[in-house]
């Protein structure tokens, strides 16, 4: 017997056209299966329009206990857990079948990998990284969608419909859109990276590497955040990320954008300084809208982890990029001792750092052309 949806609330007080667009969407979702429960929490939360698409993207087919996984799959359900928190999902409730056969497939290929000898920490350790690199994707993706379907006017029914036309669309291009991508990043790191003897007589490749590091930021950006409104600072963020994106080419690499910073990092420290030079000129050609940059290197050793690198280093040439002045690259003593022609350095004072026990010795970087 159909639900009488009105009598449960789920109308609320809509009139008209969008009265008869939900009571229809709640009556399709019904007969694909969906419980009341689910339906009544859809509504409370304004994502029923969304339902349908989240129903595609999840798929039909057996359900799975977490336990049943870890059993057909080999797959310690402890492991499991580990797995599902470091991609930054949460854990299903207890006894709950939850797990579809691609969630039964991934864990297959985690028994493959580990039995192929990857250690459990460092397949954790990627699980994370791949989490929030994909939570930025899926983020991205879900507000250009969003944007690009939803038209003014709309009942829930026509917004559910689109939705889900748009995601059948795209669905297919999103995997083969993810892999092109990683394997590009895959041989362009390939390209930089090294082993050497001792790693090969060692076994590992972990460890300390010399590098130079660099931070650039927006001035005066929390007096912008006072000023802007959420559409024009996310537009100044995005913008930063472009530029940064675009001045990091081989051998540079952009490892992270943090609000109005980019971390930049490079084993060739002329290249990095070159790049740093490049993201104030750009800044600079965004005209007198755009905020002004500033940045700060340090060389030294660093440690790669999970993507990102950690270490004095890294530390160091944040603090340098909060001494700089808008418009001005600083760099420690390192990275201007490493610098090779193309380049004109002039001693800006030895500072103190916070954290930074002893003064650092600061100088102003620019192109040979431009002091001459």
């Amino acid at each position: 017997m159909p639900t009488d949806f009105e009598a449960e609330g789920l109308l609320g007080d809509l009139e008209n056209e969008a009265r008869e667009a939900r009571l229809q969407l709640l009556r399709e979702l019904e007969k694909d299966g969906v419980p009341l429960d689910e339906l009544r929490a859809a509504v409370e939360e304004d994502r029923l329009a969304l339902l349908p698409v989240e129903r595609f993207i999840e798929g039909s087919g057996q359900r799975y206990t977490l336990d049943e996984v870890a059993e057909k799959s080999g797959v310690d359900a402890d492991f499991l857990l580990r797995l599902r928190a470091a991609l930054g999902i949460a854990p299903p409730d207890p006894g709950a079948a939850y797990a579809t056969e691609a969630d039964l497939d991934a864990a297959k290929r985690m028994r493959s990998l580990l039995d192929a000898g990857l250690p459990e920490d460092g397949i954790v350790e990627n699980s994370r990284v791949m989490g929030l690199a994909m939570a930025q994707v899926a983020a991205t993706n879900n507000a250009m969608v969003g944007e690009a379907m939803l038209q003014a006017g709309d009942t829930e029914l026509e917004a559910a419909h689109r939705y889900l036309d748009a995601a059948k669309a795209l669905e297919p291009m999103m995997a083969p859109a993810v892999e092109y991508s990683l394997r590009l990043h895959l041989r362009e790191q390939l390209r930089q990276a090294a082993v050497n003897a001792a790693a090969l007589s060692s076994g590992t490749i972990a460890g300390a590497q010399t590098m130079t590091a660099c931070f650039a930021d927006l001035v005066d950006f929390t007096r912008l955040g006072q000023t802007l409104d959420f559409e024009q600072l996310g537009s100044v963020t995005s913008r930063l990320a472009e530029i940064a994106r675009d001045c990091a080419r081989p051998p540079v690499r952009l490892v992270k954008l943090i609000g109005d910073a980019a971390m930049l990092v490079s084993q060739d420290n002329d290249a990095l300084l070159e790049a740093a030079l490049k993201l104030l000129d750009a800044a600079e050609s965004e005209g007198e809208d755009f905020p002004t940059l500033r940045a700060g290197l340090a060389r030294g050793d660093v440690v790669g982890r999970g993507g990102d690198f950690y270490g004095h280093t890294v530390n160091l040439a944040s603090r340098i990029c909060d001494y700089a002045y808008p418009s001005s690259v600083l760099c420690d003593e390192a990275a201007q001792e490493a610098a090779k022609d193309g380049f004109e350095f002039s001693f800006a004072g030895a500072r103190r750092l916070k954290g930074v026990e002893r003064p650092v010795k600061l100088f102003r970087v620019r192109r040979a052309d431009e002091s001459a």
